[in-house]
Parts: structure tokens; C-alpha cells; sequence
């Protein structure tokens, strides 16, 4: 992993290991590293992770340096030393960086026998299938299906009913919350209709076996998740946290899309990835793309690639972030930020699946499961026409928050203990500085308190206290937008018009939707839309 070493004058300071997307140097707190400085701009300089290497991006009135000469853009090599006000940073490929943290996952192996429908606060709506017999050996007996693929039969299948039977009578599959019939070897009666090909099983018809009979259903309920301690890089013990750390690897078990809010500097990229790496996609890319930061003209580029010669400056072909995804997860950051038309060409690609290179008249299909962010209110951004409902459907199959620092005070001992150990290693800080950081309210949350703790001790020291202690609400302007999913009205509202557009189709709505039709059923039932 690449890494940032900074330097005042000679003096180590510490390393900040980079991260594919964007990095904000600067004075303010709102970016990933504040250094305390005149001589620094508030957004002093960038660097960005692109398909080519990693770019270095002069914002300040100040100027910026490589290697000791005035840059505007440029890229950057190992041992590149950037000038920013009276410190210097060295670009290094570190992939042993004694300062970084380790990383805590909570494997979860693919749930595919499921699907998770919605997500709150203390746990998450799913929708299984679930077998009831009527009658036989086995009445009154529910049995719930915890496999993508259940080989019904006699001794030896995953679901036995009596001996009689070979292990392989029949198969029940279970695709986003759909019930399906396989035949096998011996004959299996449907709605009283033999099933000799994948046939689905609709709410109330009754399966026929030798002397069983029986109704499958696809079941939801429910679910609540075991708090966990940790996720990833993320760290808590408040009760908010853990049963959030619950929800999250619960998520990472799904490919469905996931919509994660919050407050800027919460931890949603940290969520995203801790999502990704515990995942069954763990090891394969994760590609962070910050829509924020993607000019207009190049959105088309950059998500979906580029052939030679496809517009001025295209000397080469390139791939584009769901093209470096492929089998991965594509982490959207900021995606409020999308203009209206780029968003129409982001909903066409989710929709269709299909990939087109500027240029190039071939379709690709990158298998990529999205995960999007952002600080923003979608649901006024979509009654205020600034953001496309369907679009909002599409990525928010699963809306998890991260809720704010000043919510869970309680974690602020552990978070201070963890930066430390993982940036300033040989750092220490009094029982009268922490009460002080726990009174605070922490406009900038979880990258607000990274940034206090690094400039105490880049000041300081290592011995770290109140006096020492230097708190910029200044740097956060104006009040933080309150994150928010799908208000009650536009979710109503966006249901009954695509259940309109397909005449009542359920299961065409859903698809149009971008959400499985177990979902839909759901949120139909919650909204008590007929």
C-alpha cells in the first residue's frame, strides 16, 4: 500500500496510508490530512489514484513542490518528495507501513438463500423460503431453507422426507427471494402438475411427493443481527455501533447495491471497504471513484473507459472504474453530486448491465456490485428535481447510516486509542484531553477528530493535552446536511407510479425499480399501497 511519510524539516512525523480514490491535503479539517500551517491553503493540494498511477494536484495560493520545483499536475514515482508550506511528504510504496492499523473483517460467507429487503437501525428485514407440510410423515412440520440450492429426497439429500425416497427427488432453489421447483428423479407434482423442467412456486400452491404434500413460501421476517465490537477499520462500543457493525456484515454477505449516509467524515468509505473485504467479492478490486471530483466532460471516461484516439488527449486505451471493478465492488463516493445527465448514463449501465467505452462500439459486461455514498438528503434532492427517483431506487437497495460522533461520545476513548496507535504510535494523551474531546461536538466527525489528534501532535509532541488540543469548528461551513434515505411520500409516491407505468405488474415494476419483487411486496405492505 502506498504511504505519505511527512517530514518537519528532519523531523519524522508520521506515515497516512493512501487509499485508491481521492486524499485532500490542506489546513481545514474537512480534508483527510490537516497540518498546521499559515503558509497552507485550506484545500492545500490533492492526490488521486487513477488507472495510470498516482497524480499529485496543486488547489493553493501557496504553491506546491516535487522534488523542491513549483507543480501544478503531475505524477508521482517512489521517493517523490511534495513541499507543502514548511513540511515535506514522501511518496513511498510501503506495503509493510508500521503504523498501519491492522484490519479486523468478519468473514461472512455469501447468504444467497436470502434476500435482505430493508435495513434499519437495530436490524434487517429478509425474505427466506420456508417449506410447511399439510400432510404425510412430516405434518404440521415448517422447515426453513437455508441454502441457495436444497436436494430434497430420502437418506442422504439436505432435506429428508422418508427412505422411500432417492437423495435426489427434487431441488428447491431460491433466486432474490423467488422459489423455484427443479425435477430430479422422481416425480414431483406442482399446483397438480408434474414439474419436468425449473418451474416457480407461486404463494399457495401445493407441492405433491409419494405420501407428502406441502406449501413453499418465500417468508420475511425480521432478523436481528449479533452486535459485533468491530468491522474492518471501524471501532466501537457504543450500542449504536455494534448493532451497525451487526447490520454491515450481515450486508457484506449480499450483492445487492447499498446506499450508505452520513455526516461527512463519518466512516462511509471505511464501511464501504470493510463491506467489500468481508464479502465473497474480498478478493477481488475495490475501486473508489469520488463523483465530486470527476469533471463533467470526463464522467463517461472515467466509469466507463476509453478507446485511442476517442477524443483529444485519448492517446491510449484505458479501462474505466467498472471495467477495474470487474468481479469487485464499485465504491460511488458523493454520488449526489452527479449532474442530471451523468446520472441518466450511470442509471442505463445499472439498469442494463451493459459497459460502452468512449469510442468503441462493442458492449462490455464488468461484474461489479455497487456500493454509493453520501452526506446529502436524496429524498429533497428528488422533489427538488436535482436527483433521478429511479436512480435512487436503483442504489438504494440497501440503506445503511452511519451515524455521527456526537451520537456515540462513548466511542471517542476507543477511536483516540486506535488513531493513536495507528498514526503516532508512541503517543499519549491525558484523562483531561480525552473529557475534552468527549465535549465537543464534532462538526466533522470521525476525520475531524483524526485531524485534531494529528495536529496536537505534530505541535506537541507525543505527550498530548488540553492545552495542546486545537479545535476548528470555522473549517466546517454552515450546518451539516442531515443524511436521509427515501422519505415516506417520494418512496410512496415512486412505487405507485412505476406500479402505474406497468399496469399493476408487481414483477415488472420491481424490475424497472432495480429491487428484487420481494422487496417491493415489502415496502407495498409497510406504505399499505394496494
Amino acid at each position: 500500500m502506498p504511504v505519505l511519510q511527512f517530514f518537519d524539516q528532519e523531523r519524522p512525523l508520521f506515515v497516512h496510508p493512501l487509499r485508491p480514490g481521492r486524499t485532500v491535503i490542506g489546513r481545514s479539517d474537512e480534508c483527510d490530512i490537516a497540518l498546521p500551517s499559515e503558509d497552507i491553503s485550506r484545500i492545500h493540494c490533492a492526490i488521486d489514484h487513477r488507472a495510470d498511477g498516482w497524480w499529485l494536484t496543486d488547489r493553493s495560493r501557496h504553491g506546491t513542490l516535487l522534488n523542491g520545483s513549483p507543480v501544478q499536475r503531475c505524477s508521482l514515482q517512489p521517493g517523490s518528495e511534495i513541499g507543502i508550506g514548511p513540511y515535506r511528504a514522501r511518496f513511498a510504496e510501503d506495503r509493510q507501513s508500521r503504523n498501519a492499523g491492522a484490519t479486523t473483517l468478519q468473514p461472512v460467507a455469501p447468504a444467497v438463500h436470502e434476500d435482505l429487503i430493508e435495513v434499519d437501525g437495530d436490524g434487517v428485514a429478509c425474505c427466506a423460503a420456508e417449506i410447511s407440510f399439510s400432510s404425510g410423515p412430516l405434518q404440521g412440520q415448517t422447515r426453513r431453507l437455508a441454502q441457495a440450492r436444497t436436494r430434497v429426497g430420502g437418506p442422504g439429500s439436505d432435506l429428508v422426507l422418508d427412505a422411500s425416497l432417492p437423495s435426489d427427488a427434487f431441488v428447491i432453489r431460491v433466486a432474490r427471494g423467488r422459489v423455484m421447483i427443479e425435477p430430479g428423479r422422481a416425480a414431483v407434482f406442482l399446483a397438480g402438475h408434474r414439474v419436468r423442467e425449473t418451474t416457480p412456486a407461486w404463494p399457495g400452491e401445493e407441492l405433491l411427493i409419494g405420501d407428502h404434500t406441502a406449501l413453499i413460501a418465500a417468508h420475511t421476517a425480521n432478523d436481528h443481527r449479533e452486535d459485533l465490537s468491530e468491522f474492518g477499520d471501524m471501532v466501537g462500543k457504543s450500542s449504536a455501533m455494534r448493532r451497525l457493525f451487526g447490520v454491515l456484515a450481515r450486508v457484506a454477505a449480499h450483492d445487492h447495491p447499498v446506499l450508505l449516509t452520513g455526516e461527512s467524515g463519518s466512516g462511509k468509505e471505511l464501511a464501504a471497504r470493510a463491506i467489500h473485504d468481508a464479502g465473497c467479492r474480498g478478493d477481488a478490486a475495490f475501486v473508489a471513484v469520488n463523483c465530486a471530483a470527476v469533471a463533467d466532460g470526463l464522467f463517461e471516461s472515467e466509469l466507463f473507459g476509453h478507446e485511442k484516439g476517442a477524443f483529444t488527449g485519448a492517446v491510449a486505451r484505458q479501462d474505466g472504474a467498472f471495467q477495474q471493478a470487474d468481479g469487485g465492488t464499485l465504491f460511488l463516493d458523493e454520488v449526489a453530486e452527479l449532474k442530471l445527465d451523468a446520472q441518466a448514463k450511470l442509471l442505463r449501465a445499472l439498469n442494463s448491465g451493459e459497459v460502452r467505452r468512449v469510442g468503441a462500439a462493442k458492449v462490455e459486461y464488468p461484474d461489479v456490485r455497487i456500493v454509493a455514498a453520501t452526506h446529502r438528503n436524496l429524498a429533497q434532492m428528488v422533489d427538488a428535481g436535482l436527483f433521478r427517483a429511479d436512480l435512487l431506487f436503483r442504489l438504494a437497495v440497501l440503506t445503511v447510516r452511519i451515524p455521527p460522533l456526537r451520537d456515540r461520545r462513548d466511542d471517542i476513548p476507543l477511536l483516540v486509542h486506535t488513531l493513536l496507535q495507528r498514526q503516532h504510535p508512541h503517543a499519549k494523551i491525558t484523562d483531561e484531553g480525552i473529557r475534552a474531546l468527549q465535549a465537543y461536538d464534532w462538526p466533522g466527525n470521525v476525520r475531524e477528530l483524526r485531524n485534531v489528534l494529528t495536529r496536537a501532535f505534530v505541535m506537541g509532541g507525543p505527550s498530548l493535552s488540553v492545552s495542546s488540543l486545537e479545535f476548528n469548528p470555522w473549517a466546517f461551513e454552515g450546518a451539516m446536511a442531515t443524511p436521509a434515505t427515501t422519505a415516506p411520500d417520494p418512496e410512496r409516491d415512486a412505487l405507485s407510479a412505476a406500479l402505474l407505468r406497468n399496469g399493476g405488474n408487481r414483477t415488472r415494476a420491481a424490475r424497472e425499480l432495480g429491487m428484487p419483487r420481494s422487496s417491493l411486496l415489502y415496502k407495498l405492505q409497510r406504505l399499505g399501497i394496494g
